[in-house]
């Protein structure tokens, strides 16, 4: 019995060891800035750049090697673009709804498969970006100006008469509606892929070896999805602002 209490309370001990919200803060003017998701940030912004200047330095008709796989990820962002913003109006939408794709998916393959642990920081630890709220909050924010930004190149002032549309009666919840689309992008993404590196980082502590892996490939394929959730929804709000409404 006194056996089992101690195996317990050095479980418990263990996980206590797994932190949440330390950082490594930045002073930068009269703001301070988590450093370790800049870091991280810059190093996948690093590797993006780097792929798609390499994948697109030698175009050839018949692509191959790295410009096949830039292609098919090109051709996949726009089905995704033109079935949630339209045929006439996806392609101008490509490159920011890519954008976004791209950076959630490296952030959060980044935060999966590079063991940031063995570097040891001041304050804090180096993770996936999007396991930080700030971060999600603020692509969230990004899609909310890229939606309203749409709605009003179109439509000019005229796009505001959507929040009385088919009636004044729903002008509250329209305009709720506004407030409730960022949090839910921010928090769906923030949510879940903290939820996954908590959920590795004890698995880790308490079973090092084996038991961690099924746990780490289904991260990795959840982090796919969250990407491919946030892009698509981004869309989706986009194509909304820029439908005609009779």
């Amino acid at each position: 019995m006194a056996y089992n209490h101690i195996q317990q309370l050095s479980h418990i001990n263990m996980i206590s060891e797994v932190e949440v919200g330390k950082h490594l803060y930045w002073h930068i003017g009269n703001f301070y800035v988590h450093g370790q998701v800049f870091i991280v940030s810059w190093i996948v912004i690093g590797i993006l750049l780097t792929l798609s200047i390499l994948g697109t330095q030698d175009l050839k008709r018949a692509p191959k090697g790295l410009q096949n796989f830039m292609e098919f990820v090109l051709e996949f962002v726009q089905d995704i673009a033109k079935s949630q913003i339209g045929e006439k109006e996806y392609r101008e939408w490509v490159p920011y709804v890519a954008t976004l794709f791209l950076f959630i998916f490296g952030s959060n393959w980044a935060g999966a498969l590079i063991p940031w642990k063995i570097i040891h920081l001041p304050e804090g630890e180096l993770s996936a970006p999007t396991n930080d709220i700030n971060t999600t909050v603020a692509l969230a924010l990004l899609t909310s100006f890229a939606y309203f930004y749409a709605g009003i190149s179109k439509k000019g002032l005229g796009y505001f008469a959507r929040y009385i549309n088919p009636t004044p009666i729903l002008l509250p919840i329209n305009i709720l509606e506004d407030f409730t689309k960022p949090l839910s992008l921010s928090f769906r993404l923030f949510g879940n892929i903290l939820a996954d590196e908590l959920v590795v980082s004890v698995l880790t502590l308490l079973v090092p070896l084996f038991v961690p892996l099924p746990v780490m490939v289904l991260g990795l394929f959840a982090s796919a999805i969250q990407a491919i959730i946030f892009s698509t929804l981004s869309a989706s709000y986009i194509g909304e602002a820029l439908e005609d409404h009779h």
